[in-house]
């Protein structure tokens, strides 16, 4: 019996000129949080995850690497998308500076 273990790699990358951090699995990009700067501040309105990399827990990789990212550019984070929401309200990012949009204030 032959003991065969799997491992992928992955890594969360800002692409600037897409407008959003990317999560690549073993080089192939599996899904995407888009940012927009204004005023200052980096809007993030949708993240994807491609359905095909689906249920690995991904979409959270992704959030948590560009939240810690953002955090160590010393960028303001306006969080629009639900997911992205989500993931700031269960979790501490160290240094991230949050403006709340009104209906999403703490």
């Amino acid at each position: 019996m032959t003991d065969e273990t799997t491992t992928e790699t992955t890594l969360v990358r800002r692409n600037e000129e897409a407008g959003r951090y990317e999560i690549l699995v073993d080089d192939v990009v599996a899904g995407f949080t888009e940012f927009t700067e204004r005023q200052g501040a980096f809007l993030f309105p949708h993240t994807e995850i491609d359905p095909a990399f689906g249920g690995r827990g991904l979409g959270s990789t992704l959030v948590a690497g560009a939240m810690a990212d953002s955090a160590a550019r010393g960028d303001t984070v306006v969080p629009l998308c639900p997911f992205v929401v989500k993931y700031l309200r269960g979790h501490d990012v160290p240094g991230l500076t949050i403006s709340w949009p009104p209906r999403h204030e703490s």
